[in-house]
């Protein structure tokens, strides 16, 4: 058997190309004469179909100027004057048949353009920005401060009918208290780890849980016991959200997914992959984009809960996204990270604004109806501002619980109740805080320092 001998592909191209060359080259130069009636037709249909509306219309200047040439003539008249633009129009363009010139007539060539003709474009000034002022809001004071928690309380969920709220913490427990009093009402056990995420169903009796146990529990409130069970995640699960007009659950955590899960049935419906690290907010909405997340990874994406895909991503953040919060009425939601909070416009994500300020790890953020957005650090800071401007009205240091180091000074969540008149935060000094508005407070009393040429400055 005689060995095949191997050649490189530069030779078996050359070779290709010769072969190719030898079967053509006889007939090369023997190429069809050239129909010269046949070019022309080709020549004449194209230059119609391109430029038709051109020829069409050069025929009638044409005919119109055979017409004036005749009547000018018959006058004893030149039929073009000097000094008259050769272009024309027609009639109605400023020269009639009799050879004047109208008011719409083509000026002459040496005549300069007057600034008062009706086509002179006039520039207007363009009008300075206006910077919005920001609505008065009054500033808010602590009320109440309930201990029961013993470890960091990390997770707050208020009840749809404003009665009770649920607090979780790092000593596995899940509290319910009453909101008017205060007291503890009832104790959830059944997590083994540091609870991370409550959710309480407005449709149901339920009261959803996730926590650093890679669990993710459904409690029936009218049995107080776990019902469901819902598996999937590979490591801790840190935050949650219920859609609000579907039976869908979604968490997320540091395996750097959010998953979808039918509140039934138990079946994960999506997990959505794309953050690079852990995914600690995740917010749901009716209208699409259904699902907002934002990561550690310093992306916020957004995504679109009926094809389980990622709509769009947001990285505008330099650093961590640990918050997100929704508007409750307009369409657009805010994202924390410690280099500044940023506000979207749903459902493109088109940016907003800045709102500047923290020079901490803010970890949560609430908003109510009355345009108040809150912010918490992880240093204890406390910052409200208003929705619409972004101006920061408020700031203050929550107090440690006595006894407390003052590094136990971190806000780890916050919300609002449904009223939007009480602001609940769960702190890690094992406290959870009640705050209102001062009812004694005045536009006199608290004046708005407004200053919008600094707000100008750091705007533009």
């Amino acid at each position: 058997m005689e060995e095949v001998q191997r050649h490189s592909v530069h030779t078996l191209v050359f070779r290709s190309l010769k072969r190719t060359h030898d079967f053509f080259v006889a007939n090369q130069s023997l190429l069809p004469e050239i129909d010269e009636k046949m070019e022309k037709q080709k020549f004449n249909i194209k230059a119609r179909d391109t430029y038709g509306l051109v020829f069409d219309r050069a025929a009638k200047a044409k005919a119109l100027a055979a017409k004036r040439g005749d009547s000018d003539r018959s006058d004893g008249v030149n039929g073009v004057k000097d000094g008259v633009l050769a272009i024309t129009a027609g009639e109605q363009e400023g020269i009639v048949p009799d050879g004047t010139n109208t008011q719409t007539a083509l000026v002459p060539a040496s005549t300069p353009v007057s600034q008062n003709t009706t086509n002179a474009v006039q520039i207007l000034p363009k009008k300075a920005p206006t910077i919005p002022k920001p609505k008065w809001h009054a500033p808010w004071k602590l009320c109440r401060v309930i201990s029961g928690h013993l470890g960091w309380v990390r997770c707050v969920a208020v009840e749809p009918g404003n009665e009770w709220f649920a607090t979780g913490a790092a000593d596995r427990v899940i509290k319910i208290w009453d909101l008017a009093s205060g007291k503890l009402k009832l104790s959830l056990t059944g997590h083994v780890s540091t609870v991370r995420a409550l959710s309480v169903s407005p449709r149901h009796p339920y009261l959803f849980s996730c926590g650093e146990d890679r669990q993710v529990k459904c409690w029936d409130l009218e049995y107080n016991k776990v019902i469901r069970h819902y598996h999937g995640h590979l490591s801790a699960v840190y935050t949650m959200s219920l859609h609000p007009t579907i039976d869908v659950l979604v968490t997320a955590g540091r395996d750097s997914t959010a998953r979808v899960w039918d509140m039934r049935t138990k079946a994960n419906i999506h997990t959505l992959t794309g953050h690079t690290n852990t995914v600690a907010s995740v917010v749901t909405q009716a209208a699409n984009p259904q699902i907002i997340t934002g990561s550690h990874d310093s992306t916020v994406r957004l995504w679109d809960l009926a094809a389980g895909k990622s709509m769009c991503t947001l990285t505008n953040h330099k650093k961590s996204v640990r918050a997100i919060v929704l508007h409750p009425s307009l369409y657009m939601f805010a994202s924390a990270s410690p280099d500044n909070i940023k506000q979207w416009r749903c459902p493109e994500g088109n940016f907003i604004q800045n709102l500047s300020g923290h020079n901490s790890i803010v970890n949560c953020m609430a908003v109510n109806p009355e345009g108040v957005l809150v912010s918490g650090g992880d240093n204890g800071t406390m910052f409200f501002w208003d929705w619409r401007t972004g101006y920061n009205f408020q700031r203050f240091q929550a107090a440690v619980q006595p006894g407390s180091m003052d590094s136990e000074a971190g806000i780890f969540s916050m919300t609002f109740d449904q009223s939007g008149s009480r602001l609940i935060t769960t702190e890690a000094d094992k406290t959870i805080k009640i705050y209102k508005e001062d009812d004694e407070a005045t536009e006199e009393s608290h004046p708005i320092n407004w200053r919008p040429e600094i707000i100008k400055r750091r705007k533009y």
